[in-house]
């Protein structure tokens, strides 16, 4: 087989994989399956990925791929996304990645769990680029602030079913639908959602408070047995 063939079905037997494993779960698909949707031979998958499992992790590599580049998404919508989420790149790519890392995180997996440990990792960076580039606001807190943003970013994903309900839509996965949510949490993010100090500095007393307790040696539950 020619390179170019061989880099191509390489290629299909991968992204067979991903629409697979996102929409029935890795332990529930079977290589003859992915090969079928491939159209090539069970036998072609493991001889480009040597097991199921290697085969999984190429689909990860991919989908951090996505992540760290920004991917062809990231280019074409760069005009409507200012300068540009990487997970939001990821949520505007194809649909099969967007249901890959939902079912990921749903399964529960140590696999899933480096997978998301990785995907703060690059939100991190990516983050700290933008307070020296003066895009995004400096915090005290990055990989919290990056962990945080994370999961904001992936409920969409885990909680499709709630959110297709509550939006109306038929399929979060669908790159129309995608670009419309991701345009309100775009506005949240960028314009906030509370006006004023108020909530910050209701948070701030609350957390003297609580200093305050700690240090007396007492606590509120503590109080309440007395």
């Amino acid at each position: 087989m020619p390179a170019a063939d061989d880099l191509a079905a390489r290629e299909r037997i991968r992204d067979a994989a991903l629409n697979r494993f996102g929409r029935d779960g890795i332990n529930r698909v079977t290589v003859r399956a992915i090969a079928a949707d491939a159209g090539v031979s069970p036998a072609l998958v493991i001889h480009h990925f040597g097991s199921k499992e290697k085969l999984r992790k190429a689909c990860d590599a991919h989908v951090m791929a996505l992540l760290r580049d920004g991917g062809a998404a990231d280019a074409r919508h760069r005009a409507t996304l200012g300068d540009g989420s990487r997970l939001a790149a990821l949520l505007e790519a194809a649909a099969p990645a967007r249901r890959y890392l939902a079912r990921a995180f749903l399964d529960g997996s140590p696999e899933a769990a480096a997978l998301f440990d990785e995907i703060v990792e690059v939100t991190t960076a990516w983050l700290a680029e933008g307070e020296r580039d003066g895009w995004a606001r400096p915090t005290e807190h990055p990989r919290a602030r990056a962990a945080i943003y994370v999961s904001w970013m992936l409920a969409p994903l885990t909680l499709s079913d709630h959110l297709e309900r509550a939006l109306g839509v038929h399929d979060l996965a669908d790159t129309g639908t995608a670009v419309d949510y991701m345009s309100v949490a775009i506005e949240m993010l960028t314009r906030g959602v509370f006006s004023g100090d108020g909530v910050r500095q209701a948070w701030r007393s609350l957390e003297r408070d609580d200093r305050n307790d700690g240090d007396d040696g007492t606590d509120r539950a503590d109080e309440g047995e007395a």
